[in-house]
């Protein structure tokens, strides 16, 4: 393995994240080429994740940018405080009522308050404007907005800049490392996809699991590690709605320490198994028989 993927690696692991060779590449690559970084796969596998450790191996801020269905432009990148413009506006008129004269010029007043000060700026925005060095820009789940934003930000991401028609254009001073993630509840363009470097994160295999599990779940000890990651390997097999991701590993791994657990029963999986199926037809799929053999199959 290259030296600089290695080093990459190493330090993603120092921030908490098991990174494969194909992630530490993909991130490297990013901060290299400052090229936007799409991560696709289901949801639970770590995409999030990642752009929280490559802020924390920057040492820099992680502006997140949530999307959802009706995302629109300004919501993103920037509005108005109107309560303080309107503020604004009445303290100029109580002036100029208790002074008699005249109040301020309406074309002075207006530049006042549609200056910096009365803006308020959101995810987008925030990652162009900071001054303190490039920040990690997190387009988490890109695919629920809509095609119309997603061609404002294939824009945005081409010169980082924007243009707000109060105040003009406004250029990234230090452009951001931007990572983007889809769960593909909707195939993007291929305008946005060639923009961007591409990683597809699948749910961890066994060893990796193992590993993550050591690493976050302080105190456990290896028989039961070992059970749970070979069960969640098992139950992701069984092909529910809803695949069990690392975080819901995690949560059972926790939950079974709380119950003084050092290894698996099929009583227990079955009050618990609610910390990894979130789906009430996979609870139901999945009854003590099935646990039976699960445990079975685990222990054997």
């Amino acid at each position: 393995m290259n030296e600089e993927i290695r080093a990459v690696q190493q330090a993603m692991e120092r921030c908490g994240y098991i990174a494969e060779p194909e992630i530490a590449t993909a991130v490297f690559l990013a901060r290299e080429m400052r090229r936007p970084l799409l991560v696709e796969g289901e949801a639970g596998v770590g995409k999030t994740e990642i752009a929280k450790v490559l802020a924390r191996m920057q040492n820099t801020e992680l502006v997140r940018l949530q999307c959802y269905e009706g995302l629109d432009t300004h919501t993103a990148l920037y509005e108005w405080n109107y309560q303080r413009q309107i503020l604004r506006l009445k303290i100029a008129e109580r002036e100029r009522d208790s002074t008699g004269r005249e109040g301020r010029d309406p074309g002075e007043l207006e530049e006042l308050i549609f200056g910096r000060d009365y803006l308020l700026e959101r995810p987008l925005l925030r990652a162009i404007t900071r001054r303190e060095g490039p920040a990690v820009l997190l387009v988490d789940e890109v695919d629920r907005a809509d095609e119309g934003f997603e061609a404002f930000l294939l824009e945005l991401l081409s010169d980082f800049q924007v243009t707000i028609p109060e105040l003009g254009t406004i250029s990234a001073e230090h452009a951001p490392f931007v990572l983007l993630t889809s769960n593909r509840s909707r195939e993007l363009s291929d305008a946005l996809r060639r923009r961007c470097l591409y990683l597809y994160v699948e749910h961890p295999g066994l060893e990796k699991e193992l590993r993550i599990l050591r690493a976050k779940v302080p105190g456990i000890g290896e028989q039961l590690a070992t059970s749970v990651a070979r069960f969640v390997e098992r139950l992701r097999a069984r092909g529910p709605r809803k695949l069990p991701g690392v975080a819901e590993t995690i949560d059972w791994a926790q939950a079974l320490i709380r119950l003084h657990r050092d290894s698996l029963d099929a009583e227990t999986v079955a009050a618990t198994l609610g910390c990894l199926l979130k789906d009430a037809h996979d609870l139901r799929a999945t009854g003590r028989e099935a646990i039976a053999e699960l445990v079975a199959e685990v222990q054997g």
